[in-house]
């Protein structure tokens, strides 16, 4: 069995898979359609009745049959946040084409993390124990209420036994787990890991009490225009839901099995505010130094860096900041590139932003188009582009996607394009 011990930490990381599911596409290929055409998921909720909430909109994910990955009996023993998850990952392993065997399976971990975890499972047995009494529960909810439930199944399925687990860093928690993932494989503690985040937050407890916390929008004319970043008349986020899995692997490893490489991941900063549970810091330093750290890290230098993936939530605070920081990182350069939020279109995913966000930032570097800022009608920065309303083709060789959470979590990833052919095969000959 090939040992766990530390290897050099030079080693490369590269992503060779991607899986999405989302309010605006159930795959990575639907999701970034939708991206690109500027089509928005956020719509009044129809899985439950709204109407007693305040905010009766979301980014509803509505056309998820869980039975079309997995059986039924599994998908019943889950909430719909692991379901995404295992969804995702299924998709991502596809396409990275990957068989975990005994020699491999030590080597090969999962990251998973979610946001808010069971929402729903928590809420239907809160009224079970109630109203029913404890006999009546549902005795899965004793594995499946853990925000690891998610990493469990995904191991389970793929026969993952190298370190796993479930990182939680709020709105950060997906690009967290995936930077953390990185570091799994860059210090030889795993060849290839399955990463990213889900959560399902559209349902009456999670949206209740984002609501009451003041965060959400309250714009009921037409729920399409409700999620704005950078706009002015911004007026808190839209609550989003699905999942974001990425399968990254040393270089190594993956010119070794022949795997597509499909680009990156070159540089991780992660960062904590220290200053209010809920409020960013209003001079934005410790998001400043997320992106310095994630530049330094890859190697790479503001200039080179062709387009900003942002977190853009569409709050007052978030996105006045970001802009600020934007500014101060990329200097008199910064109105020149490209800054994006896909929230305006998937409303905010929580735990899984940070993974689709990373997707959509790899899909920009593959094919050379920035998808919109939809709703950006009057910038919080009139001299930032924000790549209002319409999608545009701008070549990007190096793309920065940021995440920042409530608790102060600040989580900063860089994707590059896939290394040259002849690296590749350089590479190839040293490692065998």
């Amino acid at each position: 069995m090939t040992p766990t011990a530390s290897a050099p930490t030079d080693r490369r990381v590269v992503i060779t898979g991607t899986g999405v599911i989302s309010p605006i596409g159930g795959t990575t290929r639907e999701f970034w359609d939708s991206l690109v055409a500027g089509r928005s998921g956020i719509r009044v909720i129809t899985r439950y009745d709204p109407d007693t909430l305040p905010t009766r909109f979301a980014g509803e994910v509505v056309d998820f049959d869980a039975r079309t990955y997995m059986p039924n009996k599994v998908g019943r023993r889950l909430d719909r946040f692991a379901q995404f998850a295992l969804a995702a990952a299924m998709q991502a392993v596809q396409e990275a084409g990957l068989t975990v065997t005994e020699e491999s399976a030590p080597r090969t971990s999962v990251l998973v993390g979610t946001g808010y975890g069971a929402g729903h499972f928590t809420r239907n047995a809160v009224l079970t124990l109630r109203d029913e009494g404890r006999r009546r529960m549902n005795a899965y909810f004793a594995a499946a209420g853990s925000s690891d439930s998610a990493t469990v199944e995904i191991a389970n399925w793929l026969g993952a036994r190298g370190p796993s687990g479930a990182m939680v860093a709020a709105c950060a928690t997906g690009a967290v787990c995936i930077g953390d993932a990185m570091r799994l494989i860059r210090h030889g503690y795993a060849d290839v890991v399955v990463a990213g985040g889900s959560d399902d937050a559209v349902n009456p407890l999670d949206l209740a009490t984002s609501a009451n916390s003041g965060a959400l929008s309250r714009r009921t004319d037409r729920p399409e225009l409700a999620s704005r970043p950078f706009d002015r008349n911004r007026d808190g986020f839209v609550m989003g839901a699905g999942a974001g899995v990425v399968v990254l692997e040393s270089l190594e490893h993956a010119v070794r099995r022949g795997a597509t490489v499909l680009g990156e991941l070159a540089g991780y900063g992660v960062t904590t505010d220290a200053h209010h549970s809920t409020h960013p810091h209003p001079d934005g330093r410790d998001a400043k130094r997320a992106m310095l750290e994630a530049l330094a890290d890859a190697g790479v230098k503001p200039e080179q860096v062709d387009h900003v993936s942002a977190h853009g939530t569409s709050t007052p605070l978030n996105d006045r900041i970001e802009s600020k920081v934007i500014r101060e990182v990329f200097g008199e350069r910064a109105p020149k590139i490209p800054v994006t939020s896909i929230k305006s279109m998937t409303g905010h995913m929580i735990g899984a932003a940070g993974a689709v966000e990373l997707i959509a930032a790899l899909q920009t570097v593959r094919t050379g188009v920035v998808p919109p800022t939809v709703n950006c009608d009057d910038p919080e920065d009139p001299e930032l582009d924000y790549v209002p309303h319409r999608a545009r083709r701008h070549p990007a060789r190096v793309v920065m996607s940021n995440s920042f959470g409530f608790g102060g979590h600040n989580a900063v990833l860089v994707v590059r394009e896939a290394p040259a052919a002849e690296l590749t095969q350089e590479n190839q000959g040293e490692h065998r």
